[in-house]
């Protein structure tokens, strides 16, 4: 692969994954829609998926924990998932940098897209 597509693909990547800082805001999922559908790499396209994935995934859990909040649990919960929130996107992008080439994928993530 020449160095200019590996340098876009990485800042592409970089982009999807981290638009899931900005989460609660358009622009989390805004960002890998709109790449998802103008690029032609696969390793872009996926980690754009990937990225939408994580955010749906995260928006379930903090919906899911906020009505939890009434019995208590949720209390202990969500400031776990705003933490995943923050600490898993860092740690995709640093692989991204790492293995341009493959894609990421966070953990615990249900696959949707």
């Amino acid at each position: 692969m020449e160095n200019s597509d590996l340098d876009s693909q990485k800042l592409l990547s970089l982009l999807c994954h981290g638009a899931c800082l900005f989460s609660a805001t358009i622009v989390s999922v805004g960002i890998p829609i709109f790449i998802l559908f103008t690029t032609e790499d696969s390793v872009v396209k996926a980690n754009a998926r990937e990225a939408l994935n994580f955010q749906i995934t995260i928006f379930i859990a903090a919906f899911i924990a906020s009505l939890l909040i009434f019995v208590v649990i949720g209390l202990f919960i969500l400031p776990i998932i705003v933490l995943v929130s923050i600490i898993l996107p860092i740690m995709a992008m640093v692989k991204v940098l790492e293995q341009p080439g493959q894609p990421y994928r966070y953990p615990l993530t249900l696959r949707l897209i």
